[in-house]
């Protein structure tokens, strides 16, 4: 029995002629440790490692098998050790109270060596397959959670490269999407804070959200260079034309979802609601569709702060990059009108980190 050679059998039993036989039966294919109470059974497995298995007698002095078994396997270190009860004691209700404690087998004494080897090599070999199914799974869950990782960058480059491509085309936006990317995940995170829109914030929703915002503005490729890149404030006729953006973003992104096949849980859900809605207003006025108070999506409700907030600190050929009580005060202007008033309660209370991430990712 080459490949349990190396197995420990721990044999528990305070009368000699019993370790004596258990050992003759066992030391030509394990490595056999004695103890001949409770106590010193605790002494040896502290000493000399753990076991692979122990055999244990019932009926002992000072500490009988049914103490020293609940002991083991109260102990996280200890408690995953074949015990196997090996007693007199044959009435079944010896053997139930033995099992319910956490004992894997009960053997009757007188023994039989036969059965005695059939069974230990039956629980080891058991014990073995457990722990290399466990092996396995750990290895089946690290494999998923690299290709997730792998998954989740390849998505993040994605993003970051259809978003850095309508960037290159409006040449004033700068760090722009890095910027309102984190102030969509602080607003996001505050809300959660403060209790509010628990059934559509948690923490994986707002990593989506996150991982989706640079995508607001993808619409852009589809505008005019002459109206984008205009070197000044557009004609209404222009401006027009330039709302065709979010739109414009939403059908991109719903043909991507079409493409791969992404379920309503996908990045591309949050950052098609983004593009589409983060240019409607809470009172209805604002565009593509007009929507109004929560029938805009949060994930637009969100962004509109953080877009707003970004494009009022921000250099403009017409305009000059206002400070932050400027454009905080402006916020709170459109509170109610423009803006969902629990999402400027939230900036309200997240404002340093809009500060601080304004200054770490200046243009």
């Amino acid at each position: 029995m080459n490949e349990v050679a190396q197995k420990t059998i721990l044999v528990v039993d305070d009368e000699p002629v019993n370790i004596t036989v258990m050992s003759g039966i066992l030391r030509n294919d394990y490595r056999v440790l004695i103890a001949k109470n409770g106590y010193q059974a605790l002494e040896r497995i502290s000493n000399s490692g753990l076991p692979d298995l122990i055999l244990l007698d019932i009926m002992m002095p000072d500490m009988d098998g049914y103490e020293l078994c609940e002991k083991l396997k109260a102990e996280p270190e200890t408690q995953s050790i074949p015990v196997v009860f090996v007693s007199a004691m044959s009435e079944h209700i010896d053997e139930e109270r033995g099992l319910s404690l956490g004992a894997v087998d009960y053997i009757t004494k007188p023994i039989s060596p036969a059965i005695v080897l059939a069974r230990v090599h039956n629980i080891l070999a058991l014990q073995d397959a457990q722990r290399a199914l466990l092996e396995q799974n750990e290895q089946l869950e690290e494999t998923v959670a690299q290709r997730t990782k792998e998954v989740h960058l390849t998505q993040n480059v994605t993003i970051h490269a259809l978003a850095s491509l309508a960037e290159t085309r409006d040449n004033e936006t700068g760090n722009h999407i890095r910027r309102t990317q984190f102030y969509v995940k602080l607003l996001a995170e505050e809300l959660l804070r403060q209790g509010h829109y628990l059934d559509q914030l948690n923490a994986k929703n707002i990593d989506l959200l996150f991982r989706s915002a640079p995508l607001h503005d993808i619409g852009k490729v589809g505008i005019p260079d002459k109206i984008l890149l205009k070197p000044g404030r557009l004609t209404p006729e222009e401006f027009e034309i330039m709302k065709d953006h979010a739109p414009l973003g939403a059908q991109a992104l719903i043909a991507a979802e079409q493409e791969v096949g992404e379920k309503e849980s996908s990045f591309l859900r949050f950052a098609r609601d983004i593009a589409e809605a983060h240019h409607e207003k809470w009172d209805g006025t604002g565009y593509p569709k007009g929507l109004k108070g929560e029938d805009i999506p949060l994930s637009g409700r969100i962004m509109a702060l953080a877009d707003v907030y970004d494009a009022l600190i921000s250099e403009r050929i017409y305009k000059p990059a206002f400070p932050h009580e400027k454009a905080k005060s402006i916020i709170l202007e459109g509170n109610g009108s423009h803006f969902d008033p629990k999402i400027v309660a939230a900036f309200i209370s997240v404002e340093q980190g809009f500060i601080d991430t304004a200054k770490k990712y200046q243009d």
